[in-house]
């Protein structure tokens, strides 16, 4: 018999150097009140009596805000062309973008106001500028030397998280492979198969981005485990509508949601239960909501928990990406559901 297994390459994010987008509003009211705050203390320096200030301070004010603006703008363009390139070159090209954009506006500065003593304040402008852009080239390094220290906390903390599985499953697993070897081989095979797709997710790098069909191939998977041990005590409805199964995600977001659904709300009925998968694409965003009956009896007949799986997937949704990701848990007519909400398509800022 052919090994299944999962197919394909699967997609992994792009290592590229920290550079920040300075076309986001954010960023830019950030270099206009930087550029104006810069603008203020050249002026304080440069007058000698109070009465010059507002006058002194328009005219720098929009000589420093053109060069901010417009140097924040040619970077903006030249990202994507500069953000795979190594630290030192990132670092270099900008400077001399940023030299250049000075260049032009005092040039045109001088021409337009017909400066006297243009060569002087050409001088003076290229100067500050290098200083200044020096000191932004400093700051952009110590921010992505922090970012590369945080990545790699989070890279070995999100490992551990990933390749938590209950012992009990593998335990249970095994039983029921070894129950089948003698009843049904080829169905005990195809339990080893589906088996081995979900070690192979878990000890798997937990930087690496999976896709959705994927993930929903793995849960398939994994529920055909649990129905050969729980049979009809286990009842699965999936109702999945023209989802982007290419949508990525980290790998093995939504089979320990369901691994906590059969742990809390089928072993531990008399009677059985039902677990409702559902997907829907709107607005650019995937729902995908696990839905679950619970033991009858109340909560005396629950098991405790320690809510690690829940945790595990919202620190990593938050991890790759961000607060556009959110996981959500709740009850719903007397059941139990988890909803996980994820952006697609989904582009690193």
């Amino acid at each position: 018999m052919k090994q299944k297994g999962l197919k394909g390459n699967v997609p992994e994010r792009r290592q590229t150097t920290y550079l920040p987008n300075f076309c986001s509003i954010r960023m830019v009211f950030g270099v206009v009140i930087s550029a104006e705050l810069l603008a203020v203390i050249l002026t304080l320096a440069a007058i000698d009596s109070f009465s010059e200030f507002a006058s002194e301070l328009s005219l720098r004010s929009l000589y420093i805000q053109w060069i901010a603006l417009v140097g924040s703008a040619l970077i903006c363009l030249l990202r994507p062309w500069i953000s795979h390139l190594r630290t030192w070159q990132v670092g270099l090209i900008i400077w001399c973008s940023l030299m250049g954009v000075t260049l032009a506006v005092a040039l045109l500065a001088i021409w337009a106001l017909s400066m006297p003593a243009g060569e002087t304040f050409l001088l003076k402008s290229l100067v500050i500028s290098a200083i200044v852009c020096a000191v932004l080239m400093h700051y952009l390094s110590i921010q992505y030397r922090w970012r590369l220290q945080v990545e790699a906390e989070s890279k070995a903390h999100l490992q551990a998280l990933q390749s938590r599985i209950r012992p009990h499953f593998l335990f249970n697993s095994m039983n029921t492979i070894a129950s089948l070897t003698r009843t049904d081989p080829a169905l005990a095979e195809e339990v080893v198969y589906d088996l081995s797709d979900l070690f192979r997710a878990s000890l798997a790098d937990a930087q690496r981005m999976s896709s959705l069909g994927e993930e929903i191939e793995l849960c398939r998977g994994y529920l055909r485990i649990e129905g050969q041990r729980l049979g009809d005590r286990l009842r699965v409805k999936w109702d999945l509508e023209a989802l982007p199964l290419d949508a990525e995600l980290p790998a093995l977001i939504l089979q320990p949601l369901l691994e906590n659904a059969i742990y809390h709300g089928i072993e531990p009925s008399t009677q059985p239960g039902l677990i409702q998968i559902t997907g829907r694409y709107r607005r650019k965003r995937v729902n995908i909501s696990i839905r679950n009956t619970l033991p009858v009896g109340g909560n005396k007949a629950r098991r405790p928990g320690n809510r690690m799986a829940l945790q595990n997937t919202r620190e990593r949704l938050q991890g790759f990406f961000a607060e556009e990701a959110s996981l959500t848990v709740g009850e719903v007519d007397g059941d139990h559901q988890v909803r996980v909400v994820f952006p697609h398509p989904w582009k690193e800022q």
